[in-house]
């Protein structure tokens, strides 16, 4: 899981880095009039742009559940080859360090994927919330093997 989280997170930022050299800040460029767009936005809150300029908190809050699924992640290694929690651990890994980087980095996260009906949002956010799904679908799933 080690892996995939890895190729998550260079993913989320090689297309954060395309999108940042390709458009300025609020630009947007249709790949599907109407229904698709690229467009860049500095997300300084956490999802939907919620509780702005918390950078400090978003920072720790991302360190902390990151130290988490690592201790979980070692505490399963063992276990079959594949499981859902894992996967989902990864996931949601991936997509925590993918936006910590950016919060450290920059002030703010990168969001550029806008499908009009829904608040912009990157790879990042995409990996935490099919994470967080598969995650608690293991958990009824396999109520027993989750702790």
């Amino acid at each position: 899981m080690i892996i995939l989280a890895v190729l998550i997170l260079a993913l989320d930022q090689l297309t954060k880095s395309i999108v940042v050299r390709s458009l300025s800040p609020n630009d947007s460029a249709p790949v599907i009039k109407g229904i698709f767009h690229l467009t860049l936005i500095h997300n300084r809150g956490a999802a939907f742009g919620i509780l702005q300029n918390h950078v400090f908190l978003f920072a720790l809050t991302a360190c902390f559940a990151i130290v988490l699924i690592l201790i979980n992640l070692k505490k399963i290694r063992f276990e079959k080859r594949f499981s859902l929690q894992k996967l989902s651990l990864g996931l949601i890994m991936a997509g925590a360090a993918g936006n910590l980087i950016d919060r450290l980095r920059l002030g703010f996260v990168i969001d550029f994927l806008d499908f009009r009906i829904w608040p912009v949002f990157n790879i990042a956010d995409s990996a935490i919330t099919i994470g967080a799904i598969l995650l608690c679908w293991a958990f009824f799933r396999e109520p027993k093997t989750l702790k």
